[in-house]
């Protein structure tokens, strides 16, 4: 009964003195029927009590999908591990180490969704970009109850690019274009480039050495210096 008093105190700004993110209560992140929801599920109230940023570590290990609310809007382990972040609002250094870490790849998503959901602009590219080149397998859980396959990479896309995740609204961020030319960040090299530009080196070595050989060849077929025979 005292998690819940303490979720729904959490929930309300009235004199709230807390810590802000984007200049207002971390609660707020999510849509309070999202929040509601979740601090009257089993899993917040058995799962969630009296937890603390490493034995959260454990609870995030165990999840085996992610996803925002399935069936009759149940919020699913994801999304109310995403609510205890939010409580806990972890040092920046312990975010990014559940974020770099390469053995459990749904607490690197959670930390992916909670830089989203909290870093500034600027450090949200920074800090997501790099895992667009993870491409571990991830679970969906969908809503009508079933799941559907992601990959740590076209999560963090959507993350990047859409404003809604996980049955959550997300802030909009500016397209990345807009932030190069104010000088915010560098121009993104793709991790594909160098092999790009080599299979196109290859296309056209390739390309150029058959219209040599094919100069080199007269209307049947043979090369020039080749005799016919009789």
């Amino acid at each position: 009964m005292a998690h819940h008093v303490d979720a729904a105190r959490m929930l309300d700004s009235r004199g709230y003195t807390g810590h802000t993110i984007h200049n207002q209560n971390p609660a707020h992140l999510l849509e309070k029927p999202v929040h509601d929801r979740i601090t009257e599920s089993y899993y917040w109230k058995e799962q969630c009590f009296a937890i603390n940023e490493a034995t959260l570590c454990d609870r995030a290990v165990a999840v085996t999908y992610l996803g925002g609310t399935y069936g009759q809007q149940k919020p699913t382990p994801f999304l109310c591990l995403t609510l205890k972040l939010l409580q806990l609002l972890p040092d920046r250094e312990v975010v990014l180490e559940y974020l770099h870490q390469e053995d459990f790849k749904y607490l690197t998503a959670l930390a992916a969704f909670y830089v989203r959901l909290t870093f500034d602009t600027v450090d949200v590219y920074k800090t997501l970009e790099p895992l667009l080149a993870d491409s571990r397998k991830l679970r969906r859980r969908t809503k009508d109850g079933g799941y559907a396959l992601t990959f740590v990479d076209q999560f963090v896309d959507d993350l990047l690019t859409k404003e809604r995740v996980c049955g959550t609204s997300l802030r909009k961020l500016p397209q990345r274009t807009v932030l190069e030319d104010l000088g915010q960040l560098e121009e993104r090299v793709s991790p594909l480039g160098e092999e790009i530009d080599e299979i196109d080196g290859d296309s056209e070595g390739a390309g150029s050495a058959g219209l040599e050989d094919g100069r080199h060849r007269n209307g049947n077929g043979h090369r020039d210096d080749e005799s016919e025979s009789d």
